[in-house]
């Protein structure tokens, strides 16, 4: 009963965390707009992933060791800072036409995004995104228990529950950024801004955990 009880409790704080805006959340909008609902699935699954590794890692001790080096933590927050902040300078200067081909069109000339690459993205901008390992780092410890001689299977069941929020949010996300893509089918030149929108975002947030990095340097 009581490992029930830490059990939901973890759910609950998973959930709260993922519902806040983040990178994962703005990477997967913006694959969602400008790639459509594969893409944006295919983002998610690479989340999904990082979000596994986050967890695994924690379990085994990553996370005391970037306590113990300060240092190796804000390297990393630099890295994924300067990741997504390219990710987000890339979809600025992309141009996006999502207007339907006329029956009969070919559509060579404007190839589908890369699924595989959406997959990629999404795994590398979880697994350098700083929010995730202050969590990790914070609370992932107070639902182990050795004593209990199961620590496989605890960490199972955080694995199960972390998957479980991220595919609940970010998959309402996907479809929302689908929808509203279907919306601007008929208005590029509105998706484009948009678009830039998200990727001002991300280069924002980047910045922002560049400067963290850099004040804990």
């Amino acid at each position: 009963m009581e490992q029930t009880a830490h059990l939901w409790l973890y759910a609950v704080m998973v959930f709260g965390i993922v519902l806040l805006p983040g990178l994962d959340m703005a990477f997967v909008m913006a694959s969602s707009l400008s790639g459509g609902l594969r893409n944006g699935a295919a983002a998610l699954g690479g989340i999904v992933v990082g979000g596994v590794c986050h967890v695994v890692v924690g379990a085994l001790g990553f996370a005391t060791l970037l306590q113990l080096m300060p240092m190796a933590f804000n390297v990393m927050l630099l890295a994924g800072a300067a990741y997504v902040g390219w990710i987000g300078w890339s979809l600025i200067r992309t141009q996006v036409s999502v207007a339907a081909p006329q029956d009969g069109a070919s559509t060579a000339s404007s190839p589908s995004p890369s699924h595989t690459r959406a997959f990629r993205q999404g795994l590398l901008t979880c697994l350098l995104n700083p929010k995730a390992y202050l969590f990790t780092l914070a609370v992932l410890p107070q639902f182990l228990k050795p004593d209990d001689g199961r620590i496989g299977l605890q960490v199972a069941a955080l694995v199960a529950i972390t998957a479980a929020a991220q595919v609940i949010v970010y998959g309402g996300v996907v479809l929302a950024a689908d929808r509203l893509r279907d919306g601007l089918r008929d208005r590029p030149a509105a998706q484009s801004v948009l678009l830039r929108a998200v990727g001002g975002l991300l280069i924002a947030t980047a910045l922002y955990s560049a400067y963290a990095a850099w004040r804990g340097l």
